[in-house]
Formats: structure tokens, sequence, C-alpha cells
């Protein structure tokens, strides 16, 4: 049985590796998974979203136009990743906007990373990032999911979001996983709401953590967390806050040990 993650009791490594391996392979895929690894890379954050009929995957944006292709036989009615069944979605190339060597590369099932990541002892960070209108369909969904997957596991997932709604929903499908919130700006009553979400993290965008706002965070109980850590001198200014992890896309830059 794991030990419920806390301010005190908290696992998790300082050096967190962006979408799988920030910008050195197609992001959120398994080559990107593996490729953090080889870098020495021991927790990855992802993006979790659902699939028309239910199924949990990996893509950051609300389309697919960015980081996906069809093949010649494959006709994409909608570029709303959300509105096509995973049957669809598998069968597109998520590799090939990167660059050739990763051409072919498939958007992965979420219970694909999650059985790599244990099967290695990896740590994850779900961000779960629901399609517009679907926030607390995705939160149970990817709770439930994440807790069947890690049943029995010594150290579960982080599930981190910037919608509350979806957080709520995990919280209440899962409530012994643990939550953390997603900031981009510090609005009037984050904290509150962290709070009341039951969160054991606040992740924020890594401009918005100075002594104030990591004082007034780990006074209520939660460790500080960043994104995106892409400088040294950056890195550096966190940690002698006292900051708890720093999520990067610059796996050729920071060594994890650091």
């Amino acid at each position: 049985m794991s030990i419920p993650i806390t301010f005190d009791h908290w696992p998790y490594p300082r050096w967190i590796a962006h979408r799988g391996a920030g910008k050195l392979a197609p992001e959120n895929t398994l080559a990107a998974f593996r490729e953090g690894a080889r870098h020495g890379y021991r927790m990855f954050e992802c993006d979790v979203k659902l699939s028309a009929d239910g199924v949990a995957f990996l893509l950051h944006d609300d389309t697919l136009t960015r980081t996906t292709r069809g093949h010649d036989r494959l006709a994409i009615s909608s570029a709303v990743a959300g509105d096509h069944a995973w049957h669809t979605l598998s069968q597109l190339d998520a590799g090939h906007w990167h660059s050739r060597a990763f051409a072919g590369e498939p958007l992965p099932g979420f219970e694909n990373i999650a059985r790599f990541c244990l099967a290695n002892g990896y740590f994850l960070n779900i961000e779960i990032k629901p399609s517009p209108g679907l926030a607390r369909q995705t939160g149970d969904a990817v709770a439930n999911q994440a807790a069947r997957l890690w049943q029995g596991a010594a150290v579960p997932p982080l599930l981190t979001s910037f919608d509350p709604d979806a957080l709520q929903a995990a919280h209440d499908a899962q409530p012994q996983l643990p939550r953390g919130l997603l900031l981009e700006a510090l609005w009037t009553g984050w904290l509150e709401t962290a709070l009341r979400l039951g969160c054991v993290a606040v992740i924020c965008d890594h401009a918005l953590w100075d002594t104030s706002s990591v004082t007034q965070a780990k006074s209520a109980g939660f460790r500080c967390l960043s994104y995106t850590v892409n400088d040294e001198w950056e890195a550096q200014r966190l940690i002698d806050l006292g900051t708890d992890g720093l999520i990067t896309d610059r796996l050729d830059l920071f060594s994890p040990a650091c």
C-alpha cells in the first residue's frame, strides 16, 4: 500500500521532463518518454484527454493540427481531437512534425504510458487536459484509470490541472490520489481554491514564484513546482527560493541528478 503524499512525505524528484522529453522528441509520445529516460530523467509530465469514445490518450492541444497528421487513407473531418474515436486517433502520425527520425510515431494511449512508467519505476505528473466542456468527465475518467493502474504501487502519480472542475472531479472519484493546481496567474482566491480541492502542490508559471508567493504556499502546506524552466539562472533562482519541482524542456542542459 502506498503512503499518502503529503508535504512531509514527498517522494518525487526535483527535475521533471516536460511532455516526456521537452523539445528533443515529439511531445507526449512513447518515443519522448524513452528519450527522457535516456537522459536520466525519472519523472515525466504529460497531458491527458479523452477521445469521443472515452479512451484516455496523450495530447496537449485541443486540436490535432499542430502535432499530428493523417495518412492518405485517413480523412480527418474535424481537427478537434475529442471529436474522434480512439480507433481513428490511434492511426495518426504524431512524430513527423518533429523530425523525420520520428515519422510514424503514434499518439499513445494513457494506459501504455502508465505501464511504461510502472515497469521502469518512473514517476508521472499527469496534467488533466480536458476538451472544452468535458472537465468533470475527464477528471473522473483519468483519476479512476490512474487508481486502477497504480493500485498497489509505492508512489502514485500526481494529478494536476488548470481546471478546478477537473480537479474536483478527480478528488470526488479518487480522493487518495495526490492533486496539484496549475496556475498561469495568481488570481484572486488561488490559495483558497487549492485548499478546497485538497491539493498537495501548486504548480506555477516559474515567473510567479517569489519570496511572498512561496511563503504563502508553503505556509498553507503546499509543495511548490514550476513550469517551464529552461534557463540556468532561473532554475537556480527557484532552487534558492526553496521550490520543490522544476518542469523543463532542456533535458540537454539540466542533469536530473543536480
